[in-house]
């Protein structure tokens, strides 16, 4: 027998959406979930994308370059997240890095 949700309406849907509430409050003050570091994010981006380092040099610059950014011994550049901003990547995750070049 397969159980279904009960109707939102219904005070059996209401304290489902109560206890949901409850535990996604929970796990948020428990467990929250750090922002990731901007070459975390760009490395997801490329995964999800089926990136390779020849894609990101229209975003980064040349090759040796995104080698850098990836290795974390380049900071990005302010042109640089604006470029990666348009690959989806959130300005909040690219800012995250401590030194920002503005070139």
């Amino acid at each position: 027998m397969i159980d279904q949700d009960p109707d939102p309406d219904s005070a059996e849907g209401e304290r489902l959406e109560v206890l949901g509430l409850l535990v996604e409050a929970y796990e948020a003050r428990h467990f929250p979930i750090a922002a990731p570091t901007p070459i975390a994010a760009i490395k997801f981006r490329m995964e999800q994308g089926g990136m390779t380092v020849a894609d990101m040099e229209p975003y980064i610059g040349p090759r040796n370059r995104v080698y850098e950014v990836l290795k974390g011994t380049r900071p990005l550049s302010l042109g640089m997240i604006r470029r990666l901003m348009t690959l989806g990547i959130p300005a909040e995750s690219l800012v995250g890095a401590p030194e920002i070049v503005t070139r």
